[in-house]
Formats: C-alpha cells, structure tokens, sequence
C-alpha cells in the first residue's frame, strides 16, 4: 500500500490526466462540428458565390466593350458662332475619386460595420447575410447601369474639352455619316474629335447612369437598412436620438459620394438621379432577399436561411425578439443574459439570485407565450400594434399576418 502522500498525488495525477482526455475530445468534438457546418456554408453558398462572380465579370466585359449608341451634338451656329450647351463645355478635372475607391468605399465600410457589430451580435447568419447582401446590392445595381450605360449613355459635361472636335475633319471622317446635320447644320458626331485617345472618349460619352452614385446608395442603403433593423430605430419603443442621427449618416456618406460629381463636372444631375435609384432599388432588393422584412420592426432584424422558412404566423415571440439584435432593453436582444442565467440554473455558482429569477421567469413567460419582458416588470411593455391583442398584452396567435406587413 502507497503512502498517504503518494496516493493523494497519484489521484491528482488521474484526475489532470482525465480532463486533459476531456479538453482533447471536446476540442475534437469541436473541430468536427466546424468542419461539418463549413462543408454545409459552402453547399448552401456555392452557387451564390460562383453567381455574384459570373456576373461581375459580365459587368466588367460589358464595360471593356465596344459603345453601342452613336450620339450627336452640337457645336456651334454657322452664323453667330454661339456655343450649343455650354453645359457640355466644361473642363476635364480629373476625378475627385475614382471609379475604383467609390465602389471599394460602397463595399468595405458597410462590411467592416456589420463585422464589428458581430462584437456584440454575434450571429453567424446575420453576418453571413449582411456581407452577401451588401455584394447582392453591389453586383445587381453595377450591371444595372453598366447595360444602361453601354446600350444609352450620355455626354458628360466636360465631353467637349476631352473631344477637342475639329468640324474639318466632317467631310474626310464622316464613317457615321451623322456630320454637319440637323438644325443649320450645327450636329456632329465623335468622327469630328481630334483626341487620339478612344477610350477617354468612349468614357466621356457613358455618363447616364452614374455608376459611383449606383455604387455608394446600392452599399449604403443597404447599410442605412441593416442598421435600422439592428438598432431598432423605428420600433415598437421611442429609440434615442443619437440612435436616429446613427441611422442616417450612411445616407449622407451615399449623397455626398454621389453629389461631389458636380463638383468635377463628370455628370449631370440627372446622371446622379438615374444611379441612385438604381442603387437603392438593389438594396431594398437585396436586403428582402436576405431578411425577414423591410420595414416591419417585428422581423425585419431576423436573417433568413435557404433549408428553413421562417413562421411569421408566430408573431412577436421572445426567441425572436432575442435574435441578432444590437439593442438590449424592453425584452430585445436577451438571449444571452437568458442562456447565461439558464446555466446558473444548473450550478454555476457565479450566478446571482438576481439571474435564476430572471431565468426561472423567462422559462415561465415564454411558456405562457407572453410578449412583455420579465426583466422589465417595473416598465409594461406594450405594443402598439393592431395584430397585438388589446388589454391582454398576449398576441393574438389565430389571426395571420398577410401582405405589405412582411415588408
């Protein structure tokens, strides 16, 4: 028989040696489920993936390709030697930014906040949801306008100053055929431009619709959503005002990329009006693909997914007021604080009395299907809906939500 202080280390020994077991299979285990859940992401994802690819090298193609419409403009009068638009006579400034940053800025701000809001979050489909949604936005609005822009177009209002037409060069480079027509003979075409350099002027002849302004609203609407739904702005509580002011600066950052154009001369109003509409229709689009609703402050937070449909005949449950939600009060965004007092519940011992009543009335009220928080007893919740059940504060589960509700 070992002595007394052999054995009692010998014990030890078995007892480091069995949770070292332990941690090695649950770090196993673990490594398993995410190898699992990847191969699922990517079945799920694939065909997504190799779509958005397949189309933003349509868009590209289509750009790099030949401009289809030939247009015409005017010069000058035969007899006063007025200039026709001057609005198409400004000077060429250069971008104040380029092509490339304002869809760079249109794409990795709204994704760099939807990743840090996950510190909080923390739900994989919402992130998941909310990158893709952003590309969706992007990929649908650019090829949007860049068909518009390759089939229609429009002179920029600097075209003249990159065209540097000579109305001498009418009668030997007239392949269009469409120099010296119309009105006194005032028309011409780009067979009369001296710059050498075609794709600067196959550039300033795309200015319909503005591909920036498509760009900065399709990213940033789609952000001004997402963080609408997230922050609970517009919901069934009055939100606070910095919470508003938040809600609308990504509209700002939108307007001032689109609007700096003018600044530059390279569009016209109405360029920037075309690619802003396009913009935001393609998040709208994009963002009711990806999410429960639009406007509908009950589920409008709720990422949804391709195996499972989700119940809007539920109603405002806590499970889903406990969803991917950045607000945590009047009974949004509990679910940890639940889960974790629920733990307490089976021994934790850093649990506080406060935390296993909160968890004991959480399992009571979602029983009871009840729509008012328990850690808010002192503040009644109520919601000023007309599918809530008045005077009862339950919802009224046999009465279905239909039509623009959803949106």
């Amino acid at each position: 028989m070992l002595p007394f202080h052999r054995r009692r280390a010998q014990r030890h020994e078995a007892r480091v040696n069995e949770r070292w077991d332990a941690t090695a299979h649950t770090d196993e285990s673990k490594r398993k489920r995410l190898g699992k859940f990847i191969v699922y992401w990517i079945k799920v994802s694939w065909k997504d993936i190799l779509a958005m690819i397949a189309l933003a090298a349509t868009s590209q193609a289509l750009y790099s390709a030949p401009l289809v419409p030939i247009r015409t403009f005017p010069i000058t009068f035969d007899a006063s030697g007025d200039i026709v638009f001057p609005q198409f006579a400004f000077p060429d400034r250069g971008w104040i930014i380029s092509p490339r940053d304002s869809g760079l800025i249109s794409a990795l701000v709204p994704i760099a906040v939807i990743l840090l809001a996950q510190i909080r979050i923390r739900s994989f489909w919402d992130l998941n949801n909310g990158i893709f949604g952003v590309l969706y936005s992007l990929i649908i609005g650019t090829l949007f306008q860049v068909i518009i822009k390759m089939l229609i177009g429009g002179m920029r209002p600097y075209f003249l100053d990159v065209c540097q037409p000579d109305l001498s060069r009418a009668a030997s480079h007239n392949t269009t055929g469409l120099n010296g027509v119309g009105f006194h003979h005032i028309m011409y075409s780009v067979d009369v431009c001296t710059n050498p350099d075609k794709s600067a002027i196959k550039n300033a002849m795309t200015s319909f619709p503005s591909g920036h302004s498509t760009a900065a609203f399709a990213g940033f609407v789609f952000l001004f959503l997402w963080l609408n739904a997230k922050l609970k702005v517009w919901s069934n509580h009055q939100s606070s005002f910095y919470w508003l002011a938040l809600l609308f600066a990504p509209l700002l950052g939108a307007a001032l990329m689109a609007c700096a154009l003018t600044i530059d001369q390279a569009h016209n109003w109405y360029d920037i009006l075309g690619g802003s509409v396009i913009g935001t229709v393609s998040a709208f689009a994009a963002y009711r693909v990806l999410y429960a609703a639009i406007w509908d402050w009950r589920y409008n937070h709720i990422p949804l997914t391709r195996r499972r449909a989700f119940d809007y005949t539920a109603g405002l449950t806590p499970e889903n007021m406990e969803r991917a939600t950045w607000v945590r009060k009047l009974g949004w965004g509990r679910g940890k604080r639940i889960r974790s007092s629920a733990r307490g519940m089976g021994g934790d011992k850093k649990t506080s009395p406060a935390g296993l009543r909160s968890a004991r009335s959480s399992a009571t009220y979602a029983r009871n299907g009840s729509t008012a928080s328990p850690h808010n007893a002192q503040l009644p919740v109520t919601y000023p809906d007309t599918t809530m059940s008045r005077g009862s504060n339950q919802y009224d589960h046999n009465r279905r939500v239909v039509g623009d509700q959803m949106v």
